[in-house]
């Protein structure tokens, strides 16, 4: 019977500090966009007793954008901010 090897790699990167910078940016909006959405849908079972669906949540998303307060959410990528 073979056996089979488990290998593991680790990588590190150094971003330059102007990717640094982007990068912080782009978890600061992610984290928040989280938040807001884990409080939306914490707020829709606890008082309706029903589930927000990612349609709903993508939805919701692009209303904060387009609402003026979090206009900074256009700055950075909408990919990492949608999953």
């Amino acid at each position: 019977m073979a056996q089979m090897v488990k290998r593991a790699f680790k990588y590190r990167f150094y971003p330059t500090p102007e990717q640094a910078e982007e990068l912080a940016r782009t978890f600061g909006c992610v984290r928040l966009v989280y938040n807001k959405a884990l409080e939306e849908r914490t707020r829709a079972y606890t008082l309706q007793g029903r589930r927000v669906s990612y349609v709903e949540s993508s939805a919701r998303l692009t209303a904060w954008k387009r609402s003026g307060e979090y206009d900074f959410l256009f700055e950075v990528s909408s990919v990492p901010l949608q999953q």
